[in-house]
């Protein structure tokens, strides 16, 4: 199933997205479509959905606000990025890394975005002052 959607490209991304898809032979929609799949990850197939930073109460949102890999995680996603660096990792590995990525990333995410709503509701102060 897909869903057809229409946006406006500035003119140079455009013309460079055209450009691609005349040397890839490949229609314009499909190169954009792909671009899009790859930039943004689907969820983690094990995370559960999570309600919108908005809805949270403010305990919840600064609660968020010091989230963090669990230890086991973390420590394993060093020593998978360790074994990348030395141009050890399997292909089992390189999954299991993507995989950790992706759930940093996704806790990155919300973090950032809580710490953005407790400085609209003035629970802490902007991080720059």
């Amino acid at each position: 199933m897909s869903t057809r959607i229409t946006i406006e490209l500035p003119d140079d991304v455009y013309q460079r997205v055209e450009q691609f898809a005349h040397l890839a032979n490949r229609d314009l929609s499909s190169v954009v479509a792909e671009s899009i799949q790859l930039l943004i990850p689907a969820s983690h197939p094990n995370s559960t959905a999570t309600p919108a930073i908005t809805a949270l109460d403010d305990e919840e949102i600064l609660g968020l606000t010091e989230l963090q890999m669990e230890p086991e995680q973390d420590a394993r996603l060093s020593q998978l990025l360790d074994l990348q660096q030395a141009g050890q990792l399997s292909n089992p590995d390189s999954s299991e890394l993507q995989t950790l990525m992706q759930v940093y990333q996704e806790g990155l995410l919300r973090k950032a975005t809580a710490l953005n709503e407790a400085v609209k509701r003035g629970l802490i102060q902007p991080l720059s002052e």
